[in-house]
């Protein structure tokens, strides 16, 4: 026999056995199939009513996050671990901690612009190649609290790793305030640094509520006749909202999957435009200040966007779909979704993972701010 001959006989031996693999697997699932029903539902509206599953960790995760990732849904099922404490959230102290340890920077309590801010600079000074160029942080927290922890943890890393300054902004909130008190914070801290830096030379960015009022932020400057700045980065969410979270199907999927709590039911009020945090009471969420993806005039003039979000966050239906409407309209935008993980991944900084989010948002920054 030649050695054709042989090969052609043992891919066909090997063909074979796995065909007869592919069969007996295959009646093995029907069996099993025919022995239990489908319970999945659809209505003729297309809601589908899904029975309860499991769902393990991300198998694509590194070690750290596989153990991070049990670790968050497990806090978020002890309510007195999200308390906060001085403006920091119980959960967050260790990660806080750690940053201060990792991250080397010095930071000024001050005001700009007759609001409070916190002011970072690296330890050994601004990066030369950083001259003349600043960040601005929108921190999170619901729109109710979170200052300084959740200002912290988004500024200490971009600070100390990029070599850049960075001023977190104490915006008003809710319960005392109500929008646009926050947008006009932001509002008053941008102009006054544009009296030092170039509109091109600032970047400003935010996670959660900070990432949504990055984005209103833009559309409040296009209302008041401000420059755009450089570059923005819209984090752990997008530039749409709804009354169970920032709209689409994550409110349903990943509230159980990121943050272990269950989604608003099912049917939500019509038509769905009031928010059910307190800083929008009252407010219109079609409103392109609040929602600026609901207007494509607004969403053409945005700058160079970056977004960064997780498959269990639950703002990635808005995350993916402010990007689609970005690129639409022509404007330069970047989506990085990270798998398996949760709304504001990267506050541990050491996750892997994290510091592949804040070399993301370094490189962004330094590729699109001028000098």
């Amino acid at each position: 026999m030649t050695t054709r001959n042989v090969l052609t006989d043992w891919a066909g031996r090997i063909g074979g056995l796995a065909l007869a693999s592919l069969m007996a697997g295959g009646l093995a699932a029907s069996a099993a199939a025919a022995q239990t029903p489908n319970t999945v539902r659809v209505d003729p509206d297309g809601t589908v009513h899904a029975p309860a599953m499991s769902v393990p960790v991300s198998e694509m995760l590194s070690p750290e996050a596989r153990a991070y990732v049990a670790e968050h849904l497990i806090q978020m099922q002890q309510p007195e671990l999200l308390a906060q404490e001085n403006g920091v959230p119980i959960f967050m102290k260790p990660y806080l901690a750690r940053q201060k340890a990792l991250f080397a920077h010095e930071r000024v309590d001050t005001t700009i612009g007759g609001v409070p801010v916190y002011d970072y600079r690296p330890a050994g000074g601004v990066a030369p190649g950083q001259q003349g160029r600043v960040l601005i942080n929108l921190h999170g927290g619901g729109f109710m609290g979170c200052f300084p922890g959740c200002a912290e943890l988004e500024s200490m890393p971009l600070t100390a790793l990029g070599g850049i300054r960075v001023v977190a902004v104490d915006y008003r909130q809710a319960p005392e305030h109500r929008f646009p008190a926050a947008s006009e914070d932001v509002a008053s801290v941008y102009a006054e640094l544009l009296k030092t830096y170039p509109a091109a030379n600032i970047g400003i960015y935010g996670c959660s509520a900070g990432g949504m009022l990055t984005s209103m932020s833009v559309a409040w400057f296009q209302k008041h006749d401000l420059p755009r700045p450089g570059a923005i980065g819209i984090f752990c969410a997008g530039s749409t909202m709804s009354s169970a979270g920032f709209g689409g199907d994550a409110d349903y999927f990943n509230g159980p999957l990121g943050d272990a709590r269950m989604p608003a039911p099912w049917p939500r009020p019509q038509p769905d435009t009031g928010s059910g945090l307190p800083y929008f009471a009252g407010v219109d969420l079609r409103d392109p200040l609040v929602s600026p993806a609901a207007s494509d005039e607004v969403l053409r003039q945005f700058p160079p966007t970056l977004i960064i979000t997780g498959t269990r966050g639950f703002e990635l239906s808005s995350s993916v779909y402010t990007h689609t409407q970005l690129v639409r309209l022509g404007v330069d935008a970047d989506l990085h979704v990270w798998e398996g993980l949760f709304h504001g991944f990267f506050y541990n900084a050491d996750v892997p993972e994290s510091r592949q989010a804040y070399d993301v948002m370094l490189r962004f920054f330094d590729r699109h701010l001028g000098h």
